[in-house]
């Protein structure tokens, strides 16, 4: 349990993808390749599971990949949301500090969404209620992934606009039924995931397409369906000039599949997943709330859900203060978009005055943004605001 010094540090990420689209694989590779020691020793954090009997599904999902070469079954109509902290792992604690006793400042929450809900009519009205009910619980996301199933491109080589209009076609039809119920008395949302990224799952089996390739296949054969789904989540919330929709594209493979055999240490964009989650709202926002102008209630939801390196930074330099008026005073002005850069440094300042458990936090937020640069670098991520 974190103390009053160091507060828990929470962002949430929303994953999208039809049905068959690997989310259940993507997850459990995310988590299971975390257990590795060989992955905690390098990282020098660990990724736990709040709930147990989650974590200990999905690391038998990774295990049955790893070792039996089998693949997690179908999760149909499955709505879950996963709690992961990340903590110093056992040879990162300061001596004398067992785990237990350890602060835990970064918490990251996943909520997947099911892809039979954006294929599907509903077959009931309880059915209904439970997609706006869940669809509402998704609103505490700051990131949005939207999943293309690199298995059904590869399917429609020569043709892929079938199947990418009728994908975000899905995704724009299904939220547009929802708005009514989400918005009460139609009052648009200033909380609502502001950064919408696109990522081509099951990467491997399109070896010869880059990140650069996978956006221009996308806008160049679906870029009006891509207007479309903009349009609607821009008719969501307020202040719709905060918001990228298809600006962020991402490779994912969880791993390399061949006949017979399944290879997890192969894998692709998965490591991005905590980087892209923790720093992308903190980068985007920031430069949203300081650069522009824009209505204080949407302005303050911008800074107090900045990401991980303003609440620590707030706390750290500014103890007490309130976090938003901390927050802007200590960013505003020209913090531009290279904003993690100028984070990290700010952190390597105040590094000798922190506790230890800050010095951890500033540890894995400079390593997550090292990450995000490496990606990019990659060709596996594009960020928006590299354009």
């Amino acid at each position: 349990m974190a103390t009053n010094s160091t507060p828990m540090v929470e962002q949430h990420i929303a994953v999208f993808g039809g049905s068959g689209s690997g989310k259940t694989v993507l997850l459990s590779s995310f988590y299971g390749a975390a257990q590795e020691p060989s992955v905690r020793r390098a990282n020098r954090y660990a990724v736990t599971a709040e709930d147990r009997a989650q974590g200990r599904t999905l690391h038998r999902n990774y295990l049955g990949m790893r070792d039996g070469d089998t693949v997690p079954g179908p999760t149909r109509f499955a709505s879950t949301s996963y709690r992961f902290v990340i903590e110093p792992s056992a040879d990162a604690l300061p001596k004398g500090r067992s785990r237990q006793k350890a602060v835990k400042p970064l918490r990251i929450v996943w909520h997947d969404y099911p892809g039979e809900w954006f294929e599907e009519d509903p077959s009931s009205a309880d059915e209904a209620t439970r997609r706006v009910e869940t669809f509402r619980s998704l609103l505490s996301a700051d990131v949005a992934v939207l999943l293309v199933d690199g298995q059904l491109l590869a399917e429609h080589a020569g043709e892929e606009d079938r199947y990418l209009k009728a994908l975000l076609t899905d995704f724009h039809t299904g939220l547009y039924a929802l708005r009514d119920d989400v918005l009460e008395d139609g009052k648009r949302l200033t909380r609502f995931p502001r950064i919408w990224t696109l990522a081509l799952s099951k990467a491997d089996l399109l070896p010869d397409v880059d990140v650069e390739a996978f956006r221009e296949l996308v806008i160049g054969k679906a870029g009006g369906e891509l207007d479309e789904l903009r349009t609607v989540l821009q008719s969501f919330v307020q202040d719709p000039d905060a918001l990228d929709v298809g600006e962020d594209f991402l490779l994912l493979s969880s791993a390399k599949f061949e006949p017979g055999a399944i290879d997890v240490t192969t894998r692709t964009g998965v490591d991005l997943l905590l980087p892209i989650t923790a720093m992308l709202p903190f980068e985007r926002f920031a430069k949203w709330a300081t650069t522009r102008q824009r209505g204080a209630q949407v302005a303050e939801q911008l800074l107090k859900f900045a990401g991980p390196v303003v609440g620590f930074l707030a706390t750290s330099r500014y103890g007490k203060s309130p976090l938003v008026g901390a927050a802007a005073g200590w960013i505003g002005g020209g913090i531009g978009s290279r904003a993690v850069s100028f984070a990290t440094k700010r952190v390597a300042k105040f590094k000798d005055e922190a506790t230890a458990e800050q010095e951890f936090t500033s540890r894995v937020l400079a390593r997550f943004a090292e990450d995000l640069d490496r990606g990019v670098e990659q060709r596996v991520l594009r960020r928006g605001d590299e354009s």
